[in-house]
């Protein structure tokens, strides 16, 4: 009886993170991770995916069918997902740095931009898939084990693979500058019409008080209101905005619509060319590069700030992606990527691989105007390179 018992409870656990790696990104708005930007500057807390999908499956339809499953159901998924609870090898399916999410968006991606890099050998990874024990501790002191997904040691190769293929979508693909240039413009867009309908300014908008942006703006708080967002709503609503009395919310969504973006200035590789030509990345250099590009940054928010009328004239984009996190910066045991070796030992991905220990973290920071507005190019050029002057002359 009490093999069957389980029996059962693992059957249950697996059914709970399977259900919790199908739903975790239920709750994302239109646009992803662009929306959640939006969210962040105005308080909005529908657009954090997490919180919205945490809702969504406690209290919706969802929940009603997962219910079937179980009385409990329904809340244990949404725990996984929040990563409550205590850890198990049911939430590394769910959220680790080889979870179910980046098996499948890193095949998924690669197919849907056409991009030749990410390839990686999704079968051999799943056919060396094992579960091994790693000591769990607190301050380096082991109080016990858990169980976490293993790779044997012939996939060590195909692990490199994985992690570089992951990796190399980041700059080419998800922070390529005209990606992040459409998602800048986008957020200025919806900031500034959710500004509008909070100021009892919805004319402005070019978009009848019954349009779902508008109703968001208005009851932000309601998951039914939310839910009435997607991709198609924005995009079916810009040729309605382009006519808007609010000149910005004009002229942002006229570029959108029409492709129109921003010019892109590399302020990072200007700097990182200055102070690192044959990209050593040396570790004295590197933080000379940090230093010089937050020099710029305060700078050329200043200048903004002091010269902008219709909305800013310069957006700053700045952001980094660690391609491992080693043992240090992982949330622990479950977080890592573990690698068998031949003797059976148990060593992290970034201890085995001298490949993914060599992998230094990718950061970008770059300055978006107008492409006509040659006044903001000459500032952005002349402060980057006088910031450069005085970090050269402070070193």
């Amino acid at each position: 009886m009490e093999i069957v018992r389980a029996h059962v409870d693992q059957q249950s656990k697996e059914e709970r993170a399977l259900a919790a790696a199908l739903l975790h990104d239920l709750g994302h708005g239109p646009f992803s991770h662009a929306f959640e930007k939006v969210g962040k500057r105005l308080g909005l807390k529908l657009a954090d995916h997490e919180v919205m999908s945490d809702r969504l499956i406690r209290n919706s339809e969802v929940s009603e069918v997962l219910t079937q499953l179980g009385s409990g159901f329904a809340n244990d998924v949404a725990d996984i997902i929040q990563k409550g609870g205590v850890k198990s090898v049911h939430h590394a399916v769910v959220s680790s740095q080889f979870d179910a999410d980046r098996l499948d968006y890193v095949r998924r991606d690669r197919l849907m931009t056409g991009t030749q890099h990410a390839a990686i050998d999704f079968n051999w990874l799943l056919a060396n898939l094992e579960i091994g024990r790693v000591s769990e501790g607190v301050d380096e002191t082991p109080v016990g084990e858990v169980e976490t997904f293993v790779l044997g040691p012939k996939a060590v190769e195909a692990a490199e693979g994985y992690v570089l293929g992951l990796f190399h979508l980041y700059p080419t693909v998800y922070l390529h500058k005209a990606t992040r240039g459409m998602e800048m413009l986008f957020t200025e867009l919806l900031v500034q019409v959710v500004s509008l309908v909070r100021e009892g300014s919805i004319k402005k908008t070019g978009l009848p008080s019954s349009h779902p942006l508008i109703q968001f703006a208005k009851r932000p708080e309601e998951i039914d209101v939310a839910l009435n967002l997607d991709d198609t709503i924005v995009w079916g609503a810009l040729s309605q905005m382009c006519q808007a009395e609010d000149k910005l919310v004009s002229m942002l969504s006229s570029r959108i619509r029409d492709r129109k973006l921003y010019k892109c200035c590399d302020v990072r590789a200007e700097v990182t060319h200055a102070f690192d030509p044959k990209s050593t990345e040396a570790p004295n250099l590197k933080d000379q590069i940090d230093r010089c590009c937050a020099a710029i940054k305060e700078a050329l928010t200043e200048w903004s700030a002091k010269n902008s009328s219709l909305g800013p004239r310069v957006l700053l984009d700045e952001d980094k992606r660690s391609p491992y996190k080693s043992i240090g910066e992982s949330k622990g045991p479950l977080d890592r990527i573990n690698i068998r070796t031949p003797g059976g030992t148990l060593v992290d991905l970034g201890e085995r691989s001298t490949v993914v220990r060599s992998l230094q973290t990718y950061k970008l920071f770059r300055a978006y105007t107008d492409r006509n507005d040659h006044d903001a190019i000459e500032n952005i050029s002349k402060i980057t390179k006088g910031e450069i002057e005085k970090c050269r002359q402070s070193r």
